[in-house]
């Protein structure tokens, strides 16, 4: 099920926690549709942005697919948003996954 909130307009900054209180917990696919679909991006549009094909972009919104740390470091620099974000979400998406309730906290190293 797609979260999108009907009033999102990606120039207000919004933090992770603030999405997340506002929306539950977000994966990686619904964060990058909620993106896509603030910035009024059709999945072709973005897909080519983000160096994915539509068919993997749709599984990744769709939740059928998850993405590696690295792709979701690569999609964050693309639609400039802070890596660490796009990260921690797909590391946690690779916990749940794996049947294992964790929360990660990510960092640029020193």
């Amino acid at each position: 099920m797609q979260r999108v909130p009907q009033s999102m307009n990606t120039k207000k900054k919004y933090g992770i926690r603030d999405l997340e209180r506002r929306l539950g917990k977000l994966t990686v696919g619904e964060f990058i549709h909620a993106w896509r679909a603030a910035e009024e991006m059709s999945l072709k549009d973005f897909g080519n942005r983000i160096g994915m094909s539509v068919a993997n972009l749709c599984d990744v919104e769709k939740g059928r697919k998850g993405v590696s740390p690295e792709k979701a470091a690569a999609i964050a620099f693309a639609i400039d948003v802070p890596p660490e974000l796009l990260i921690r979400l797909a590391l946690e998406e690779q916990l749940r996954a794996a049947g294992l309730n964790y929360t990660v906290a990510v960092k640029p190293a020193a």
